[in-house]
C-alpha cells in the first residue's frame, strides 16, 4: 500500500507539477481533499512561508506533507516580486494581472538586460518521526517584455532562458520538469525520500 503524501497548496497548476515530479511511489493528495482552507502566508521569506503551509496542513492531516513556496526575483526590482509573486497586483490577482504589473514596472528598463531567477523552497514534514526538511531550487534567466508561450503558469511567458532561446511558457511540461526551480528542489526531495525508504526497510 502506497504511503499518502499531502501537497499543501490550493494552486492546481502547482499541484499538477509536483504530482508529476513525485512519480507513482506515493498516493498524492492536496489539502483540498481534506477541505483545509487556504493557509495565510505571513512569512517574509520563501522558507518561512513553506514552513507555515507544511506545518498547518501536516498538523491537520497527520500525514507526510510537502509545501512549496516559490516566486520570481528580478534584480532590477531588488528581488521583487519575490514572496509576493502570486499576489503582486493584489490579494486575488490573476496571472495576467501580475504579469501586467511586472511589465509596467520594468518599462523604464526596456533597453537593459533584465536578469531574474525563479526560486523554490520545499518543506517536507513527516509527523511519524517529527522530521522537518528543507530543499532549495533556483532557475536563472531574464525577463522579456514580450510574453511568449501559453504553457505553464504565473510568469512563465516572461521568463526567458538564454540557452534555449525560449521562455518557460514555450516549454512543454516534460521540458520544464527537467529544468525548473521546482524540479531541482523536487529531485532533492525524491532522493531524500528514496534514501529514507531504504533506511527503514
Amino acid at each position: 500500500m502506497k504511503r499518502k503524501i499531502v501537497i499543501a497548496t490550493m494552486n492546481d497548476h502547482k499541484a499538477s507539477e509536483i504530482r508529476s515530479l513525485i512519480g507513482d511511489r506515493y498516493d498524492v493528495m492536496t489539502q483540498s481533499s481534506f477541505s483545509i482552507p487556504s493557509v495565510h502566508e505571513t512569512g517574509k521569506t520563501f522558507e518561512e512561508n513553506a514552513l507555515i503551509k507544511a506545518g498547518e496542513v501536516s498538523q491537520k492531516t497527520g500525514l507526510l506533507t510537502l509545501a512549496d513556496d516559490s516566486g520570481l526575483e528580478v534584480d532590477l526590482l531588488q528581488g521583487n516580486p519575490g514572496v509576493y509573486s502570486a499576489r503582486y497586483a493584489g490579494p486575488n490577482a490573476t496571472d495576467a494581472e501580475n504579469n501586467k504589473k511586472l511589465l509596467a514596472e520594468l518599462e523604464e528598463f526596456k533597453d537593459e538586460k533584465i536578469s531574474a531567477r525563479f526560486q523554490s523552497v520545499i518543506v517536507l514534514i513527516d509527523p511519524v518521526d517529527n522530521s522537518k526538511n528543507i530543499f532549495h531550487g533556483s532557475w536563472e534567466g531574464r525577463i522579456t517584455l514580450k510574453p511568449r508561450g501559453k504553457n505553464g503558469f504565473g510568469y512563465d511567458p516572461l521568463f526567458y532562458i538564454e540557452d534555449l532561446e525560449s521562455t518557460a511558457g514555450e516549454l512543454n511540461q516534460a521540458e520544464k520538469n527537467k529544468l525548473s526551480h521546482r524540479a531541482i528542489a523536487m529531485r532533492k526531495v525524491t532522493d531524500y525520500l528514496k534514501k529514507k525508504s531504504l533506511d527503514t526497510e
